[in-house]
């Protein structure tokens, strides 16, 4: 009797250490899904809000329309690093606007950070539409 409660002690001491080792590299998992989940909720806005720029560009906006329609649709995410392009400056009726919106998306993760050549990352989207 007495020489399985050591063994009982002895197999908690190797879960508590497996637990210890395992514990960094599931941290990092779970960190990385947080910062993938980010990082995918600004594509979505910033898609979205390309979208609506070439809308109005191609229902006849001007530029500067275009811009503060796209700052609106990516209200959640713009930090005031929310750059638009809208190409071309004269739209002729037939022939395609596009409209790009680029915001810069900082990782905070340490270890991420690390493994990305450039933070913060662009996050870019492209919509191209006729104009009407």
């Amino acid at each position: 009797m007495m020489e399985l409660r050591k063994l009982l002690q002895k197999k908690r001491g190797q879960a508590i250490v497996e637990f210890a080792l395992i514990l960094p590299i599931f941290i990092l998992i779970l960190v990385g899904i947080m910062e993938f989940g980010l990082l995918f909720h600004q594509y979505l806005v910033v898609t979205s809000a390309s979208r609506e720029g070439a809308r109005t560009a191609a229902l006849g906006g001007t530029d500067a329309e275009t811009v503060a329609i796209v700052n609106a649709a990516a209200a959640s995410v713009n930090a005031g690093q929310l750059t638009t392009v809208v190409s071309p400056q004269v739209r002729v009726r037939g022939q395609s606007v596009s409209v790009r919106v680029t915001n810069p998306v900082k990782i905070r993760a340490p270890l991420i950070s690390q493994i990305f050549p450039q933070n913060p990352f662009p996050v870019s989207g492209t919509t191209v539409m006729r104009v009407e």
